[in-house]
């Protein structure tokens, strides 16, 4: 149904632009693998998850907007000596599991992610990235981090949570960042990459694709080339996107240059480390089942892994992906 796009990557120079982990979207290969083979589509945007810090909340208790885990961690903690929930999470949708992932992330190499993503290899979900991941959720909700009440709390309410100063911290995606900047604009607000890791959470934006019975499939191709290019990137940035090669000194607002310079550090340092539930079709519900039964303290570290690997290997062996 889709048109390779192969001779047209290589006429535009589309490579140039969408490189490494950013082209794994658009790539697939002869079993409907993505991040190799040939090219099926193009993107001009992307998104990566971070930590949104509430300033005021910080200055309030006297607290040091993190540079470090250990800094998080101990933040964390002297806001709920303060008796402050620091982290605003929702279980019910992807708030908690892309948190989860990012904690994975901060312990996986790329081999791992690979055998994860691309089914390259097994999984080894009783690992170090795995487990320590998991075990850290654990100790967050124990120690008052995490709220135990969060597993039925949506995206939207744990989002608001933030907004309205309930929570100090709230780890979730760039597309929060333009609502935040319209609604919070009477309180300090920043962000950052989540500390100490080589890996973030996130990926290419939506994909441009050509299809296969297109008559006009060259001038398709030289609209993908005008999204691509400099003015376009350029103009995304100024209307509250996250282009994928902008300049940031043309960007106007303050805030959204620093958003898009810290994605092009992302982009450069091959950073993506893409999202949890993408290896089959119904691991997004059941990763979040299966963390709502760790915070609410029915299933230990173990049988958790446990129930995330049964799921994982019966989606991954009914797609017949696996080589």
């Amino acid at each position: 149904m889709l048109s390779n796009l192969n001779d047209y990557v290589k006429k535009y120079n589309w490579d140039k632009k969408v490189s490494g982990s950013l082209a794994a979207t658009g790539k697939y290969n002869d079993k409907g693998v993505m991040g190799s083979g040939d090219w099926y589509g193009i993107t001009n945007y992307g998104e990566d998850v971070v930590m949104y810090y509430n300033k005021d909340m910080f200055d309030k208790y006297g607290i040091e907007i993190p540079k470090t885990f250990d800094d998080l961690e101990a933040a964390m903690q002297k806001f709920v000596d303060n008796g402050v929930t620091p982290l605003s999470e929702g279980v019910a949708e992807y708030p908690l599991q892309h948190l989860w992932w990012q904690l994975v992330l901060s312990k996986a190499n790329d081999k791992f992610i690979k055998n994860y993503e691309m089914y390259d290899g097994d999984v080894d979900w009783q690992g170090e990235a795995t487990t320590y991941a998991t075990k850290t959720i654990k100790d967050w909700v124990s120690k008052g981090y995490i709220s135990k009440d969060c597993t039925g709390t949506k995206a939207e309410d744990a989002g608001q949570g933030f907004m309205n100063g309930t929570y100090p911290m709230f780890f979730s995606g760039t597309w929060w960042f333009g609502r935040f900047q319209s609604d919070m604009k009477n309180a300090n607000w920043t962000f950052s990459t989540f500390p100490d890791t080589d890996k973030v959470v996130g990926s290419s934006g939506n994909i441009w694709v050509i299809p296969e019975n297109s008559k006009k499939k060259d001038l398709a191709a030289q609209f993908i080339d005008i999204t691509l290019s400099d003015e376009v990137q350029d103009l995304m940035g100024n209307s509250g996107g996250l282009p994928i090669a902008a300049d940031p000194d043309k960007i106007t607002d303050e805030k959204t240059k620093e958003l898009i310079t810290s994605f092009n550090g992302v982009l450069e340092k091959n950073a993506l480390g893409f999202y949890p539930d993408w290896p089959t079709s119904t691991f997004y519900d059941e990763l979040n089942s299966s963390l709502q039964e760790l915070v609410n303290g029915t299933s230990g570290v173990k049988d958790v892994l446990n129930q995330m690997k049964d799921n994982y290997d019966k989606g991954v062996e009914a797609a017949g992906v696996k080589s």
